[in-house]
């Protein structure tokens, strides 16, 4: 195909730029996930650690290591839905507040995520100091939150509906988001994942 007639991002054109505010709650599920894959990365792109620690297919029958655990699909929807882009303070938070969404992780599964991710995961992928942060607040926001455990949302009913619909049936409260994202970029003002969330 000719690069000049493929789809360009409406939310920005690089992973960096990429980001669907909580404010454009009238796109539908499945055009800002379509959106996120012009620009994101596949499954073959995410190290085997990752998988392993990240992905249900890598689950070991009767034991979880890690609680909120999702394939890379329904992580795609999870980013849309709570508004954050794809840099890493991202997906920090999106991790968090779907482990905290299971109400079952507890404080030593925090603290073994948070090692790992902070220590063994490599490249873009290794969390800094301040991502872990994000992560354990995003972990306690998906606690409190009245949202369903979305590592057991079925997604596909919700792909046709619009962001702000799909929010309101899954108990995602943009208004607790937005509490937060302010705080967020106050935080790390040099963060410009963090400083975009008021947008």
């Amino acid at each position: 195909m000719d690069p000049a007639l493929s789809p360009k991002p409406r939310f920005g054109a690089t992973p960096d730029e990429w980001h669907v505010p909580l404010s454009a709650g009238q796109v539908t599920l499945a055009e800002a996930v379509a959106d996120l894959r012009l620009v994101g990365g596949g499954q073959a792109e995410v190290p085997l650690l990752v998988q392993l620690v990240e992905n249900p297919k890598f689950r070991i029958p009767g034991f979880d290591l890690f609680h909120g655990r999702v394939g890379l699909d329904d992580h795609d929807c999870i980013h849309v839905l709570l508004g954050r882009g794809i840099r890493p303070k991202d997906e920090a938070f999106v991790i968090g507040f779907t482990m905290g969404s299971t109400h079952r992780v507890g404080s030593s599964e925090e603290r073994l995520f948070s090692f790992i991710a902070g220590n063994l995961y490599s490249g873009i992928y290794r969390f800094s100091n301040e991502d872990i942060a994000v992560f354990r607040d995003a972990l306690r926001l998906g606690y409190i939150s009245r949202c369903q455990a979305l590592d057991q949302v079925d997604f596909r009913p919700y792909m046709n509906r619009s962001l702000a619909e799909a929010r309101a049936a899954l108990g995602i409260e943009a208004d607790l988001l937005r509490a937060y994202y302010a705080i967020e970029g106050r935080r790390y003002p040099s963060s410009p994942e963090s400083v975009r969330l008021t947008a």
